[in-house]
């Protein structure tokens, strides 16, 4: 294993030069199965040997109790509970410190390997969907290959910390003042991710069309954009916002942003990221692709306050 974040996630800042390319970079590692995971370089502050962890009363199902992160009180997330593999003679003596819908975790792992760079067209929705441990959740948002022939599961850290600490109450939110006719369109590849977004557009009234990935988005936008419009109307005036998530299989948010804004035929729509990567060098890319706005999962309130003003003009 790599002693430090400093040998494992060096050169974040040309990272951000992957922003309209559709690649991504993902960080291999075990829990001590046959299986190989992956997670999201982005999403990875540091990777470290575990230290003591603090056992607290009534902690919920799959953390192993908390520890001081300088400063921070963080919680410790053992991965392997999830998938149901706790009891495979692992030490989990390794941990990989995330950062992630404004929330700092540690989830504990067998060990890591290695930082990959693959397309996204590569990477893909699972076929053979990994269920959590007692529950019907599916915990793999993603799976690609690599060069041997061997799959990586890219697991769904987002529902996992969503059963950790449960989902956000939905606040009072503004309703939202359209016509009939009028709709957002939203994609996300995240089970979790698209129920909220979707618990947060029917309390503000607004209807929407939705996909489940970046690929799926664009072909279902150029069907939309090539209708048959009647003398002085254009998409505009229907389709008031494009939601996009960052992190998708097959195209990522960027590429689509990219080429809706290079489409004519979606000029004066908004595009509005919608991401758990809420770091800086995460609103540069999205700055450096077109995005009109930029908004950190997840958090209801400020999902709303963000729309509406697009909404209003």
């Amino acid at each position: 294993m790599p002693s430090t974040d400093a040998s494992l996630l060096a050169s974040v800042d040309a990272r951000t030069k992957l922003a309209g390319s559709n690649k991504m970079e993902i960080l291999l590692f075990s829990l001590g199965t046959r299986e190989t995971f992956g997670i999201n370089v982005f999403k990875v502050r540091e990777v470290s040997q575990t230290p003591t962890i603090t056992k607290t009363p009534n902690m919920p199902f799959g953390v192993e109790g908390v520890l001081s992160l300088r400063g921070n009180i963080i919680p410790v997330i053992s991965l392997a509970k999830f998938i149901g593999h706790d009891n495979n003679g692992s030490k989990f003596d390794t941990m990989i410190v995330t950062e992630f819908n404004k929330s700092t975790q540690a989830f504990l792992v067998d060990s890591v390997d290695r930082i990959i760079r693959v397309d996204w067209d590569k990477v893909r929705a699972p076929e053979n969907i990994m269920a959590a441990a007692g529950t019907n959740q599916n915990l793999i948002t993603a799976v690609t290959e690599l060069e041997n022939g061997k799959l990586v599961s890219i697991l769904d850290v987002e529902q996992i910390l969503a059963s950790v600490v449960g989902e956000p109450r939905l606040p009072d939110v503004p309703t939202a003042q359209l016509e009939t006719d009028q709709y957002i369109f939203f994609v996300d590849d995240s089970v979790v991710a698209r129920k909220e977004i979707t618990g947060v557009l029917e309390k503000m009234g607004i209807k929407f069309q939705q996909a489940t990935n970046g690929r799926e988005a664009w072909d279902r936008l150029q069907v939309l954009a090539g209708r048959n419009w009647a003398d002085g109307e254009c998409l505009h005036d229907y389709l008031k916002i494009i939601l996009v998530d960052a992190e998708m299989p097959e195209m990522d948010g960027y590429v689509l942003t990219k080429l809706i804004k290079s489409d004519q035929r979606f000029k004066g729509i908004p595009v509005i990221m919608h991401s758990s990567l809420s770091s800086n060098a995460n609103r540069a890319m999205g700055s450096s692709v077109g995005v009109d706005s930029y908004v950190a999962k997840f958090d209801p309130g400020v999902l709303a306050e963000t729309l509406i003003p697009f909404l209003q003009r």
